[in-house]
């Protein structure tokens, strides 16, 4: 059966869309660290789950690896590592700027290492939907700045690596299978954050409570929707658009996610909604729609 990459796309952003939703929920009684620990063991015992019942197929053996794990210690690992310390040492409106440009990084990053070179209209659409996420953000605002160069720093990093993430999946989908993409990425973040929430348990008290952390209802449906929807379907639904279409049109989709965001929190939390966000919707799905119906 094909799957359309276009779907499976907006499909990611959807469920990356309602994540922020859950994780605000969650960080209410666990750490940054704690969430993304159980996030990824979670996601990983999936991959294992579904491997070990042969409803996906993961076959490494034998393989040059270099550049799966490559993959894998910048998408989850280095992107989370930035983006947490970054949102932790800056406003909203800088952290939710910052993470806007990483359609702009990638189409950079994709001209000149896979020699796809967007036309200008292209560029302008994806320039347009950066220009929407701004709307949505400032709220005709100023933007408010933390005068954290170090958080900012945090935040380049993240959405450097998120673009290379971009890159490599593209460029490795002739070699490895998206879901073997996804099994490994799974499971480098697992190893590596429930490490760092191991080693943060033991500093602060000298214990380890995940057991009872996970008796709470928030931190359980947080958990089961970031690890399994958010990390396992959406990771799967990117790798796969990655290997069909061009990396600069598949990274703007990700300011779909805005919008979602933007729509669960009306809808589920109560929070406002103004013209701002109107606008600055529209804007990105037009930029969405116009990255990818000028590309040829």
């Amino acid at each position: 059966m094909t799957i359309h990459p276009y779907v499976t796309a907006v499909i990611a952003e959807l469920i990356f869309g309602f994540s922020f939703m859950f994780t605000k929920g969650a960080l209410n009684f666990v750490t940054p660290n704690q969430l993304l620990a159980f996030r990824f063991m979670i996601a990983a015992l999936t991959m294992t789950l579904l491997w070990a019942l042969r409803i996906i197929k993961v076959d490494l053996r034998g393989r040059a690896l270099g550049g799966i794990l490559a993959l894998a210690v910048v998408q989850p690992v280095l992107y989370f590592f930035c983006e947490t310390i970054g949102v932790n040492l800056t406003t909203s409106s800088e952290a939710g700027l910052m993470i806007a440009l990483i359609p702009v990084f990638v189409t950079v990053l994709a001209a000149f290492t896979l020699k796809e070179i967007p036309n200008p209209l292209q560029v302008g659409f994806i320039l347009l939907s950066v220009v929407g996420v701004g709307f949505i953000i400032l709220g005709g605002k100023k933007v408010s700045t933390s005068g954290q160069t170090f958080g900012l720093a945090a935040l380049l990093g993240a959405v450097i690596a998120a673009a290379i993430y971009n890159i490599l999946s593209r460029r490795l989908s002739t070699q490895f299978r998206p879901v073997e993409l996804t099994f490994v990425m799974m499971w480098m973040g697992a190893l590596f954050f429930g490490g760092a929430a191991v080693i943060e348990g033991l500093s602060r008290n000298g214990t380890i409570n995940f057991i009872t952390l996970l008796r709470v209802e928030e931190v359980r449906t947080a958990v089961l929707y970031l690890g399994i929807f958010s990390s396992v379907v959406a990771f799967f639904g990117m790798n796969y658009s990655l290997s069909k279409i061009e990396a600069s049109r598949n990274a703007v989709f990700a300011n779909l996610s805005t919008v979602v965001a933007v729509i669960a929190g009306v809808c589920f939390r109560g929070e406002p909604f103004y013209w701002y966000h109107l606008v600055g919707g529209i804007l990105i799905l037009i930029g969405v729609w116009g990255t990818n119906r000028f590309s040829y």
